[in-house]
């Protein structure tokens, strides 16, 4: 029994039934429960999982409009308003970017008016300088994870 490539394959099973037992992971994988628990709580010790989350379809719940924001900041501010960011609970994403911006938000918004309401609020901010908001007309494909390579 070789074991090559076997935290690749347990978590690309893991991406295609996150809620998979222990025992079916160690069938579709043909290794044993133990090898397979051992695997897993290394890749949890390591980083590599870092949890176990629903997949919630946002729309489903009324929040069908998404934003991208983009923002310039002062650059001492930087840290303070990323974590503020992180903080509002409609921002799904935050990044530090290069670029004409620093920092790009995706948000989830129950409607414009509240979109709206979110970004007025970024702008009072006086170590904002600038945004720049889209939003979102189709999306295509969200938070999509991929599949890790496996070695034949």
């Amino acid at each position: 029994m070789t074991y090559e490539n076997l935290d690749a394959r347990l978590v690309n099973a893991l991406l295609g039934n996150g809620r998979a037992s222990l025992r079916s992971l160690g069938e579709d994988l043909d290794v044993s429960v133990t090898t397979v628990s051992n695997h897993l709580r290394d890749l949890e010790d390591e980083g590599v999982i870092e949890g176990y989350t629903p997949r919630v379809n946002y729309d489903r719940l009324g929040y069908d409009v998404t934003a991208i924001v983009q923002l310039k900041v002062e650059g001492s501010a930087l840290p303070e308003i990323v974590e503020r960011l992180r903080d509002q609970k409609q921002m799904t994403s935050v990044y530090e970017v290069t670029g004409d911006y620093d920092v790009i938000a995706i948000g989830k918004f129950r409607d414009t008016d509240e979109m709206n309401e979110g970004i007025k609020g970024l702008l009072a901010d006086q170590d904002i300088r600038e945004t720049n908001t889209s939003v979102v007309l189709n999306s295509v494909v969200e938070n999509a994870q991929f599949d890790l390579d496996v070695e034949e």
